[in-house]
């Protein structure tokens, strides 16, 4: 599980490298750079899903889960 993520701003580029809750998602992200707030974008779960480098972990297991049904399925 990845818990480091980099959080780049939509609208002025600021990337910064943030750590996740391995239980929680974050709804609400204030850019350093800019002071813009951040929410999810329609359909993603949390900042991370949706301006993060590596989504986060509820949905990373969900993926890794899907990934070894496959595999285990011979798929």
């Amino acid at each position: 599980m990845i818990l480091e993520s980099i959080i780049t701003c939509p609208q002025c580029a600021t990337a910064k490298s943030e750590t996740m809750s391995a239980d929680a998602c974050l709804f609400f992200y204030t850019c350093t750079g800019c002071g813009a707030m951040l929410r999810p974008e329609p359909g993603d779960c949390c900042v991370f899903c949706s301006y993060g480098s590596v989504p986060c972990p509820p949905i990373q297991a969900e993926r890794l889960a899907e990934t070894g049904a496959a595999s285990c399925c011979g798929g």
